[in-house]
């Protein structure tokens, strides 16, 4: 099966089953850029939001809000 074809059956899923394979597709990369290591200007980026992160820690949104969120704008 080509890639366009599985692009096709993929838009036929529910949104949550979309997610979730976006999800399982993340992990995959960032589990294969672990092993390669991070390039200079991310691993910057990251601690910068890190130390953002750290100093106002309220401001995070967490993951079931920002699904939740995201599935209720596909849903409309």
């Amino acid at each position: 099966m080509d890639l366009q074809a599985v692009l096709s059956e993929i838009r036929n899923w529910t949104v949550e089953d979309q997610l979730r394979l976006i999800e399982e597709v993340w992990d995959g990369l960032t589990d294969h850029d672990a092993e390669e290591g991070l390039a200079e200007d991310v691993k910057e980026l990251l601690d910068r939001r890190i130390e953002a992160s750290d100093k106002a820690p309220a401001a995070a949104i967490p993951w079931e809000e920002v699904q939740a969120r995201a599935l209720e704008r596909f849903r409309k």
